[in-house]
């Protein structure tokens, strides 16, 4: 065994820049936990509510987000603010990757509004089932979600290992790896799962463990396609999409719930 390293998990809406947020409002706005692009282009962590006409640049560039309003401490962990989902085409998008190539290679093409989360998108979906998240997902509900991630670093691979408390009940989660290629702006490859199966359930207490080993995560040099973020997804379609995250990703049927925080593996090495 090589070595260990343990951290908590922060809690966000948020994937990359663009969409803002993964989660929306009932006014169709985003509710960003994340980076908050300034007018001089540096980012801000903090909350906000976020217009859907804010300007969206081409990928790997940035521009000011058009604040609504900002969003308090006390308002996250007591709002009554029902979630939605992103419309589909994903409102202010510029990744212009395809999710699940194999699955849904015109995932681009589907048309779909902003939904409440207890009553998205479903494939296949009949009420003679038995879905189980009825009632309405709030804002203070999903500012209850903690984690904590520990990695033990072999020579040639990596062990995640992943507690959760306070998500949202009975849901099915994916684990997101992303790497460094992922977010470049020339030759961006897709992101996908940290593991295989990449999903769990959050029990009736919100509760839930998850492991994971993946080969030669960190391998070293400027040009390697290193593991650089991990990112818990609720899954609104509540299915597992196999070797992809989900079928349009960034708030169409996957939602950033808590991520690693910035730079989480620098230093770490492996060679694979």
């Amino acid at each position: 065994m090589g070595t260990r390293h343990t951290s908590s998990l922060k809690l966000t809406t948020q994937g990359p820049p663009y969409p803002p947020s993964e989660i929306m409002d009932k006014d169709g706005n985003f509710i960003v936990i994340g980076n908050v692009i300034q007018e001089d282009l540096t980012m801000k962590w903090t909350s906000a509510v976020v217009s859907a006409q804010s300007h969206v640049p081409e990928f790997g560039k940035l521009a000011p987000y058009k604040v609504v309003r900002q969003l308090s401490s006390d308002e996250l962990a007591t709002s009554d603010e029902v979630l939605y989902t992103v419309s589909l085409p994903l409102a202010c998008n510029n990744y212009p990757m395809v999710f699940a190539p194999d699955q849904l290679p015109h995932a681009h093409s589907i048309v779909r509004p902003s939904l409440p989360l207890h009553e998205a998108y479903i494939p296949d979906y009949r009420p003679i089932d038995g879905r189980k998240i009825t009632k309405p997902i709030t804002l203070g509900q999903w500012c209850k979600a903690k984690g904590t991630m520990t990695v033990d670093v072999g020579d040639d691979y990596a062990d995640f290992y992943f507690e959760f408390e306070g998500m949202i009940p009975h849901s099915l989660y994916t684990v997101m790896g992303l790497r460094k290629h992922e977010i470049r702006p020339k030759d961006t490859q897709r992101p996908g799962p940290l593991g295989i199966p990449n999903v769990f359930i959050a029990d009736a207490n919100g509760k839930a463990t998850y492991w994971a080993r993946i080969p030669d995560p960190f391998p070293p040099g400027n040009d390697s396609n290193r593991l650089i973020d991990v990112i818990v997804l609720w899954m609104s379609s509540q299915m597992s999409c196999g070797g992809a995250i989900g079928h349009h990703g960034l708030g169409g049927d996957v939602h950033a719930q808590l991520k690693s925080g910035p730079a989480p593996f620098a230093g770490l090495e492996t060679r694979g």
